[in-house]
């Protein structure tokens, strides 16, 4: 009962909570190392120090510091292992139990100051591995080849078989069709080296046509390649030279036209590829005559012709779109040829269009398109002929002659233009009267002698407020000049 009479006030408070600056262990008494009764009395003898008073309940814990770097000296003032920042969510350095000696205590305020005003530890997120690497191989797209240009440079050296050489080639162009006019001579000079046998011409033309035929965008590049291979392969063997071998794979494939037409998707799709080649070929397939003159293949017309009449014959929307994309390719082009041979062909076609379109059981977008056929052959195939040019262009030959001229009007109010007969007298009745173009030089100086009947009406005198505004203005100006 003594024992607990003589504790100082607050002290019994202070080592429930654990709060205490020096003490909080249990069995210690809340002094570090179990100190003894004899240090305990002395401890209780001594006042504590003044703490401000908080209204029963636990004082909040401080502000986090912030994190700013230390003071000079600070690091080399704190004991070692005392400037150790705080965890996050650990308790404050005041309200955290420390073991430390009894003679200590008067310095613990001034320690955990400093240590409170070290640097805190930076947390450093965790770096994450990446797998890319610099050493990595370079990516190329698919079917892309690095080393292109090196292999044809050198030829065929690096190409075991003619097969692989003619189609990386042809690849090559389907990737890269600018590429036609720089290296289509070093390619047709290796070939003159390699296809010396009628097999070695046979699985060319073979190569070519499968790839016209199967990329629907190489129609065009595969129709140039044959055209100039025909004219710069030196071989001519018994069976044909290039061109005949090309012509009698296109009549293989041209013979089951009706069968091909009325198959089924697949094989109307691989005739279809068939016929665009073949308007391809009629377009860009030259054959130059005896006296140099310069041809198309009459056999490619009159195959052509006979194409369209399959097309038709069965009409399903894919056959009838085909017809469509190869008369916007030929169509001009065999019209004429046809009119000069005085065939009315073309007039047939378009009689067959109609009557698909009134009759046909195709659908509304595929009818669409051949009314918009059948239009654009109206006008010409698009084509526009300058009958008479701009200077020779007269109100008589010309309808659309004053279509850009203005309008003017009379004193009267009443228009009139260019195309009027008496428009000369009321253009020059005009200008009198507007006087628009008064005589003065380039660089404004006034050659008639008379003043500006506008400017002469302008009144130089200024409103005596805006004068006023002016001069207070001005003199605004001056003091802030003078500053």
């Amino acid at each position: 009962m003594s024992d607990s009479f003589d504790r100082a006030p607050g002290a019994g408070r202070g080592r429930s909570r654990g709060l205490g600056r020096g003490g909080g262990g249990p069995e210690g008494g809340g002094f570090p190392n179990g100190a003894g009764p004899a240090e305990r009395s002395q401890h209780q003898q001594q006042p504590p120090p003044p703490q401000p008073k908080a209204p029963g309940f636990l004082q909040p814990p401080p502000l986090r510091q912030p994190r700013t770097a230390p003071p000079p000296g600070a690091q080399s003032e704190a004991p070692a292992g005392s400037a150790r920042p705080p965890r996050p969510g650990a308790l404050p350095e005041q309200t955290r139990p420390q073991k430390a000696p009894p003679s200590s205590q008067d310095k613990t305020p001034q320690q955990n100051s400093k240590s409170a005003m070290a640097k805190p530890q930076v947390v450093v997120a965790p770096v994450l591995m990446s797998k890319l690497s610099a050493n990595a191989p370079e990516f190329y797209p698919s079917g892309y080849s690095s080393n292109y240009t090196e292999s044809y440079e050198d030829g065929c050296e690096d190409y075991p078989t003619l097969s692989e050489y003619v189609q990386d080639f042809l690849n090559h162009l389907t990737e890269q069709p600018g590429s036609f006019e720089t290296e289509i001579e070093q390619f047709a000079e290796t070939l003159n080296g390699w296809v010396t046998t009628d097999d070695a011409l046979q699985e060319l033309v073979e190569l070519i046509y499968q790839q016209a035929t199967s990329i629907p965008n190489f129609s065009y590049m595969g129709a140039r390649l044959c055209n100039y291979l025909s004219h710069h392969l030196t071989i001519s063997p018994q069976s044909g030279n290039f061109r005949q071998l090309l012509l009698q794979r296109c009549r293989t494939e041209y013979e089951a036209k009706d069968q091909a037409a009325k198959g089924d998707e697949v094989t109307r799709k691989r005739f279809h590829a068939f016929v665009l080649f073949l308007g391809e070929l009629y377009l860009n397939l030259e054959i130059k005559g005896t006296n140099g003159q310069v041809t198309r293949a009459d056999i490619l017309q009159v195959g052509l012709r006979e194409l369209l009449n399959a097309l038709f014959s069965n009409p399903m929307d894919d056959n009838l779109i085909c017809a469509v994309k190869l008369l916007k390719l030929t169509g001009s082009v065999l019209e004429d040829t046809w009119k000069e041979k005085g065939k009315t062909d073309m007039e047939e076609i378009i009689q067959r269009i109609e009557n698909v379109v009134l009759d046909a059981n195709c659908s509304r977008d595929v009818k669409q398109m051949l009314l918009k056929l059948v239009e654009l052959r109206s006008s010409n195939w698009g084509r526009v002929h300058a009958t008479s040019t701009y200077r020779e262009a007269t109100p008589e030959n010309d309808p659309n002659y004053f279509m850009n001229e203005p309008t003017f009007y009379t004193s009267d109010g009443v228009p009139f233009t260019a195309a009027d007969p008496d428009y000369q007298e009321k253009y020059q009745e005009l200008l009198e009267r507007e006087d628009f173009f008064p005589d003065y030089e380039e660089n404004g100086t006034d050659l008639s002698g008379a003043g500006d009947p506008y400017l002469d009406d302008i009144d130089d005198e200024m409103d005596p407020e805006i004068e006023e505004a002016y001069e207070k203005f001005c003199l605004e100006s001056e003091r802030k000049r003078k500053q």
